[in-house]
């Protein structure tokens, strides 16, 4: 498997090029480069196709076959650059989603303000209910608090990113080669919020969302695999009121290393 903490954009004069910008032909980028990095996810259901900012600077697009910018966006369920971290320069940022359509294109429908700690690494989600009256929806960051695994041993966190669940979300895992024995992966989680990484052995698990003190079942998902010696999220994303395929709750799964 591939090191997934890769560059997405490069650091030029003090300032971000955006993926769809160009970039000095003359030479390579000279000096230091960024060590801070930033995923960016939009799990808002409902939510228009988005490019992400960091300031005003894009640090997500995609092309078309064309070259042309496509118009498409990041689309709900899915990650920017591709689920790889960008690099970032440490400092105060607001973190945006834009709309990438030609209809009303460039607004922003979410907004995060944070400070990008020097060789920290995060993950930013638009999340929640779209709401297409005003054209705006929620959003927050988290730190992804992981080092580079010593052990052979799996290690994953949960987040939390569906906004209208009656309680917060316990995630539970249970290997399909140990049967009946079950993980706890951190605590009840509240909307926004992520626990820390947990280690677990290297297996293939089914995923299941529970409310506090409840041994139902609120949504599951089976046959993931977590390896060894690697680093994951898995993040709850959906809307808690619907049974609809493409809407309701489930778990997303991404690699952080």
């Amino acid at each position: 498997m591939k090191n997934h903490y890769a560059a997405a954009v490069l650091l030029c004069a003090g300032a971000l090029v955006g993926c769809g910008d160009k970039v000095d032909p003359i030479g390579p980028v000279r000096g230091p480069q960024p060590t801070s990095a930033v995923k960016y996810f939009n799990f808002s259901v409902g939510a228009p196709g988005v490019n992400f900012y960091a300031n005003d600077t894009k640090v997500t697009a995609i092309s078309s076959s064309t070259g042309v910018e496509s118009t498409t966006g990041t689309t709900y369920g899915n990650a920017g650059a591709g689920a790889l971290y960008t690099a970032i320069a440490p400092g105060q940022y607001t973190f945006t989603g834009r709309i990438a359509a030609a209809t009303d294109k460039g607004l922003t429908i979410a907004s995060t303000a944070q400070n990008i700690a020097d060789g920290k690494r995060y993950s930013f989600y638009q999340s929640g209910i779209y709401n297409a009256t005003t054209k705006t929806t929620d959003s927050f960051i988290v730190e992804d608090n992981w080092t580079i695994p010593t052990d052979t041993m799996a290690h994953v966190r949960f987040v939390n990113a569906i906004s209208n669940a009656p309680n917060a979300i316990q995630l539970v895992i249970k290997s399909q080669s140990t049967g009946s024995t079950e993980i706890t992966i951190g605590g009840p989680t509240a909307y926004k919020s992520a626990t820390d990484f947990v280690a677990v052995p290297g297996s293939v698990y089914d995923l299941y969302a529970r409310y506090p003190g409840s041994a139902t079942n609120v949504f599951t998902r089976t046959s993931i695999s977590l390896l060894g010696r690697r680093v994951a999220t898995i993040t709850a994303r959906g809307d808690a009121t619907s049974s609809a395929t493409a809407t309701k709750p489930t778990f997303d799964i991404t690699i952080n290393y």
